[in-house]
């Protein structure tokens, strides 16, 4: 079964350097309505580089019961330290989750075969899902199309978050794609393109506002009403630049809290608060 539609990279509120569970559980319950596929918590939009080991598994505990099996969820466990990787799934193991999202090995710069053991040695430690991130101007290694026909191979690499910054390696790869395999776009201003080439969905940050709008353009695409999904994109094109014009999630938590999911639009080290400048302007989307 394809991995469809609009998934969640949900982000993790804080207030008081601790995670604020009371505007967690609020928005679980408000997105759980909304039309989304799935929440996937404690990956980068979630700030799960700066959340302490207690935090990671509390944060899929809390989250596996705010949810109540409501809708499917995909934690992010990734990492350079392939049986660090390995030892963080086991614990998430523990919880009813459906799979992980696991990005690229980032900094040490592995090869292409690495990359394919590395994933491949975690998929044979776990039965979970595997969704595989490609984010190069992030990990600073690129996955390469053959390195994903390889993977797509093993049972439980059941996808990919494409953030690969190329179009021509995304296009290229929507137009030849492995089989019973799921290419879900990162980048969020590419969704309606990735959905008209046949791609299955995206996991985007910027759904955490116009939620309905984004699983419209999905139900539009996939009932071939693509003249009706592009009308609803157009009204989007231009918002989702603006919550990535400063460092990922700082802009999407100012605009929750002015919309009062969450307390506080707190973040943690080395991000910082946003502009003044930019909260003008975020201000008059909210409005």
């Amino acid at each position: 079964m394809q991995l469809t539609g609009v998934w969640l990279p949900i982000i993790t509120p804080f207030k008081d350097n601790k995670i604020d569970y009371v505007s967690y559980q609020r928005m679980i319950d408000y997105y759980t309505k909304k039309g989304i596929s799935g929440f996937i918590p404690l990956g980068t939009t979630g700030e799960s580089p700066v959340l302490s080991d207690y935090e990671f598994e509390e944060m899929i505990e809390k989250t596996m019961e705010f949810n109540n099996n409501r809708l499917p969820v995909y934690v992010g466990i990734g990492g350079n330290y392939t049986a660090q990787v390995i030892k963080k799934v086991k614990i998430a193991e523990y919880y009813d989750i459906q799979g992980i999202l696991s990005v690229c090995p980032y900094y040490n710069r592995p090869s292409q075969e690495g990359i394919y053991h590395h994933f491949k040695s975690i998929a044979e430690e776990t039965p979970l899902d595997i969704i595989v991130y490609n984010i190069p101007y992030r990990t600073g290694v690129n996955i390469e199309n053959e390195t994903i026909y390889k993977m797509a191979e093993i049972k439980n690499i059941v996808g990919l978050k494409d953030s690969c910054g190329d179009i021509k390696q995304t296009m290229s790869l929507l137009m030849h794609p492995p089989k019973d395999f799921s290419i879900l776009t990162g980048e969020d201003i590419l969704f309606y393109t990735t959905l008209a080439l046949g791609g299955q969905g995206g996991i985007l940050a910027s759904s955490h506002l116009k939620t309905e709008s984004f699983v419209d353009v999905y139900n539009k695409m996939k009932a071939n009403d693509q003249e009706g999904a592009l009308k609803i994109w157009k009204q989007l094109h231009d918002f989702i630049p603006l919550l990535f014009k400063e460092p990922n999630p700082a802009p999407t938590k100012y605009c929750l809290k002015e919309l009062g999911l969450i307390e506080s639009p707190e973040v943690r080290l080395p991000l910082m608060q946003i502009s003044n400048t930019l909260k003008t302007k975020l201000d008059k989307i909210i409005k």
